[in-house]
C-alpha cells in the first residue's frame, strides 16, 4: 500500500467535516464530488446557494450527500450568528459576526471556530495571504507558535532514508526570510504536522551551509539561534542543528562531521530550510532530478487545520491534500 492509499484508508475510517469556500469553482466542485463519491470526508460547500447548485450541475456532481450552506439565507444566517455570539471568546461582536457570515471564506472559518466543521479548504481564487489572515483572525495560532508556515512530504524514488522513500520538509511556501523565532516555530510546527500525518517520531534537522560549527557568519548564527529557541520551547521534540543536508540524512557523513551525540544527525526525517529561496529551489531540484512527488504544502501553526491550495493543482492533487488534511484533523482530536 503506497502513501496515498494509506492516507485515504485512514481518512475513510473516520470521516472529517470539511468546509469548501470556493465550491462555486468547477474544479473545486469536482474535488467535492470525488471526495463524496468515495466517502473520504463529509463535505460542506459554502457560498451563494444558487451558484453552488449551478456549479454542481455543470460538472455532474450529486449534492444529495453534501451540506449546502447558503450565505444568502437570512434566517439561517441569524441562527448561525446567535450561536457564534454564544461561543466563548468569539473574535467578533454582533455586527461583525453578521457581516462576515455572508462571506464564504469567513463563514467557513467561523463554522470551524465553533466546531461545525473540522477543516477549511480553498485557495483557487482567495490568495494565500487572505487565507492566512482569515485563519489567524478567526481560528488563531497554536500554543507556542508565533508564525504561520508550511510543510510537505517528499516521496523520493530510489532513495532510502530513515523513513524509506519519505522525507518531511518545510518551509518552502510561506515564510520568505524567517528570523530565529519564526524558524523555531516552523521546526516545531513541522514536527507536529509530520507526526499527525505519518505517525513518525519526528527528528527535525535545521539546515545550513555549516555543520555543527564548521563555518561562521550571520546566516549560520540565525540557524543556531533558531535551534536554541526551538529546544527551549519544546525540549520534548528532537530538533537539532545546524547541519548541512548530507549530515542531516546520511549516517556515514554525520559520523564524520558531527562529533557529539545527536538524536537527529544522519537520521533526520524532517528538514527545515533557512529561508524560502533554499526551500523553493530545493523542492524543485528534488522534483525535477529525483522525479519525486512533493505532497503539500500544508499550512501549519493554526489551532485547527486551515488549508490553502495551489491554483494550478489538478483535481487529483487537491483531493490528496484534503485527505491528508483529514488525517491531520483526526490527530488533533486524539
Amino acid at each position: 500500500m503506497d502513501l496515498m492509499e494509506q492516507v485515504r484508508a485512514k481518512a475513510a475510517a473516520n470521516p472529517q467535516k470539511v468546509a469548501f469556500f470556493e465550491a462555486d469553482d468547477p474544479k473545486m466542485m469536482e474535488v467535492v464530488g470525488e471526495l463524496t463519491k468515495n466517502a473520504l470526508c463529509e463535505c460542506y460547500i459554502v457560498g451563494d446557494g444558487e451558484t453552488l447548485r449551478n456549479a454542481a450541475e455543470q460538472v455532474g456532481v450529486d449534492l444529495s450527500k453534501v451540506v449546502v450552506i447558503d450565505v444568502n439565507d437570512a434566517e439561517a444566517n441569524e441562527a448561525f450568528a446567535q450561536r457564534c455570539e454564544a461561543a466563548p471568546d468569539f473574535p467578533f461582536k454582533a455586527k461583525g459576526i453578521r457581516r462576515r457570515a455572508k462571506k464564504a471564506m469567513d463563514r467557513a472559518l467561523m463554522m470551524q471556530r465553533i466546531d461545525d466543521v473540522d477543516i477549511t479548504f480553498g485557495g483557487l481564487s482567495c490568495s494565500t495571504g487572505d487565507v492566512i489572515i482569515g485563519g489567524q483572525t478567526i481560528i488563531g495560532l497554536a500554543d507556542g507558535i508565533d508564525t504561520i508556515s508550511s510543510c510537505g512530504i517528499f516521496n523520493i524514488p530510489g532513495w532510502e532514508g530513515s523513513e524509506g522513500h519519505l522525507l518531511g520538509f518545510g518551509d518552502a511556501a510561506v515564510c520568505v526570510d524567517p528570523d530565529p523565532e519564526q524558524l523555531a516555530s516552523i521546526a516545531i510546527s513541522a514536527a507536529e504536522t509530520v507526526h499527525a500525518l505519518m505517525g513518525w517520531e519526528p527528528r527535525v534537522a535545521m539546515l545550513s551551509y555549516s555543520t555543527d560549527g564548521s563555518a561562521e557568519g550571520p546566516l549560520v548564527e540565525k540557524v543556531r539561534e533558531a535551534v536554541r529557541i526551538a529546544q527551549e520551547r519544546r525540549p520534548d521534540l528532537a530538533i537539532d542543528g545546524e547541519f548541512q543536508l548530507d549530515s542531516a540524512i546520511n549516517p556515514a557523513v554525520a559520523e564524520k562531521k558531527v562529533r557529539r551525540e545527536s538524536p537527529v544527525a544522519g537520521k533526520a526525517n524532517v528538514i527545515i530550510c533557512p529561508d524560502i529561496n533554499v526551500g523553493n529551489i530545493g523542492v524543485k531540484l528534488v522534483q525535477n532530478f529525483a522525479h519525486a512527488d512533493a505532497y503539500g504544502p500544508f499550512l501549519q501553526g493554526f489551532k485547527k487545520i486551515v488549508c490553502d491550495c495551489s491554483r494550478s493543482a489538478p483535481v487529483s492533487e487537491l483531493v490528496g491534500n484534503v485527505v491528508m488534511s483529514c488525517v491531520r484533523a483526526q490527530a488533533l482530536k486524539a
